[in-house]
């Protein structure tokens, strides 16, 4: 039975990726002249409006079923059950029929308008005539609407939430329309992998997560999927976000709302440094991915005496990198955790103070685990990444801990060499393998003590735990491959003497045709004139 069940399971699956896929192909061929960049918008506004008015038509249904007919247009009855409610001409069924008309454009952009004035929570968070000023073609979107609305077919299919499964089809889209766009893509999607690592980490329980640069709120979503599959409670956790690009902002109040997830992400698009949303946030889980080398941040009298960095350097206006770390710190709870992926440069830079800085931060023991990760893990950029993984509190956890007993680990910092893991799921691109997160989250876990994972130990080549003096002697740099060390290498079982005679004998022959092979060009240029 057990066999059986894992069976349908696995071609359940099968068949959703599929109708991802071809739900992909199928919007994708209706682009046209459209860059993706801007096409985005238009397919996951549609598939959010779609999404909205199926649940507002549920919601309709019950009420009536339930003698409630007096009260199907009262926005109460819909906000009680976190239920967006939409007016006739905002509906789905609407701009359904509508779609062959030639101011469908023009009928879309109204339905979202709105949709967001009857909705608070929607306030900014959809496209403001995005449809009309765009000009796609009136037949490509037709059918781009009819495309979308196959959606309810595998509603009935497999064994999902509405949520679960548009929520997929929403982060299968943005995962695509990264890939297309190349470096650009960067702005709005992190890849799944490493936000699954991340949240795998540092287990987002119960407390306030906090995410200053969410792009599409790819963290805050990895997060919910966490508590879901160990069996937590979305009710102890609440999100709390920024994001400085307003297209970006939109998308990720969308994939929230699109999940059924409520968060705070500040009344407007703006920038984290400039234009903090969360001024007096501590939280006790930070997730994030920053921009890389974020150069010329801040202008050179900006920020200076900045509270943010209290007790640290001010960090120089050509890389933000450091401004980052240390507005994440400032964020922190006091017994916060932060991971979040920065470039290999901040490793060990020494430019401009950075050196100094990292000092105080290795120094103030809020180092916990540093890996290298593997390349070609980003749509936008090759170059090497990392994770930081930051914390308030190393002590040993008390009785009573949600996440159990904890190892006392003052003084001491994590390092793991992961740059060998992760598949090639393209010509260029690489993720890391749910095995592959198991086995880093793992060892992490053992070392910080807890239980369930096991003791741990050193592995040369791949994971070593370093007090701080040795960090020190090397200079407070954090490449963790400067401290794993080399792997062993497995012997082949064959004496060293067997071996060093058969490779002389080998070295020997190559010799000898080295003499041979001299002699026949000297011969060869010889007869043709320019030998001696």
């Amino acid at each position: 039975m057990a066999t059986a069940k894992k069976a349908s399971t696995k071609k359940s699956k099968s068949k959703e990726l599929g109708f991802e896929e071809s739900l992909w192909d199928a919007a994708n061929k209706l682009r046209g002249s459209v860059e993706s960049a801007e096409y985005k918008h238009i397919v996951l506004s549609l598939i959010f409006l779609k999404f909205i008015s199926d649940k507002f038509e549920k919601q309709r249904e019950k009420l009536i079923a339930e003698g409630m007919a007096d009260y199907v247009d009262m926005v109460e009855f819909y906000a009680k059950d976190n239920v967006f409610y939409l007016p006739e001409d905002a509906r789905w069924s609407f701009i359904q029929k509508q779609a062959k008309q030639d101011d469908i454009a023009v009928k879309i952009d109204t339905a979202l308008h709105t949709v967001e004035k009857n909705n608070v929570s929607l306030k900014g968070a959809l496209p403001d005539n995005y449809f009309s000023r765009l000009g796609l073609d009136g037949s490509k979107l037709a059918a781009l609407i009819d495309t979308i609305n196959n959606i309810d077919t595998v509603a009935n299919e497999c064994d999902m939430t509405e949520e679960d499964l548009v929520g997929r089809v929403y982060e299968y889209f943005l995962g695509k329309f990264a890939a297309n766009e190349g470096k650009g893509g960067g702005e709005f999607y992190t890849p799944k992998s490493i936000v699954a690592l991340i949240a795998e980490m540092i287990e987002p329980f119960k407390g306030k997560i906090y995410d200053p640069c969410c792009g599409s709120g790819g963290m805050f979503v990895q997060s919910l999927k966490f508590i879901d599959s160990h069996n937590g409670s979305k009710k102890d956790i609440s999100i709390y976000g920024q994001e400085y690009t307003n297209t970006t902002y939109k998308l990720a109040k969308m994939n929230l709302a699109v999940r059924g997830i409520s968060g705070n992400l500040g009344d407007v698009a703006g920038d984290s440094f400039f234009k903090d949303q969360h001024p007096d946030l501590k939280a006790d889980f930070i997730m994030a991915n920053p921009p890389f080398n974020q150069k010329q941040w801040r202008a050179d009298n900006e920020l200076v005496d900045d509270p943010r960095w209290a007790g640290f350097e001010v960090p120089p206006t050509g890389n933000a990198n450091y401004a980052w770390i240390m507005h994440m710190i400032s964020k922190l709870s006091e017994n916060g955790t932060a991971g979040f992926v920065l470039a290999n440069g901040s490793l060990s830079s020494n430019t401009s103070g950075e050196r100094s800085i990292r000092q105080k931060i290795i120094e103030n023991d809020l180092v916990d685990c540093m890996i290298a990760l593997p390349g070609q893990l980003f749509y936008t950029t090759q170059i090497p990444v990392c994770l930081w993984f930051l914390t308030k509190n190393k002590k040993a956890s008390s009785e009573g801990d949600l996440l159990g007993k904890r190892r006392n680990r003052e003084g001491e910092t994590l390092f793991i060499d992961a740059r060998e893991m992760g598949s090639m799921i393209s010509r260029t691109n690489k993720e890391l393998t749910t095995d592959d997160i198991a086995d880093i989250t793992r060892t992490y876990h053992a070392w910080r003590g807890e239980e369930k994972d096991g003791n741990y130990e050193d592995k040369a080549g791949y994971s070593k735990s370093t007090l701080l003096d040795e960090i020190k002697n090397n200079d407070y740099v954090l490449t963790p491959g400067r401290y794993v060390g080399a792997a062993e290498i497995e012997g082949d079982g064959i004496p060293f003497e067997t071996k060093m005679s058969e490779l002389s004998k080998t070295l020997f022959s190559q010799m000898n045709q080295v003499k041979e092979l001299d002699k026949a060009i000297h011969q060869n240029l010889k007869e043709l004139g320019y030998g001696e």
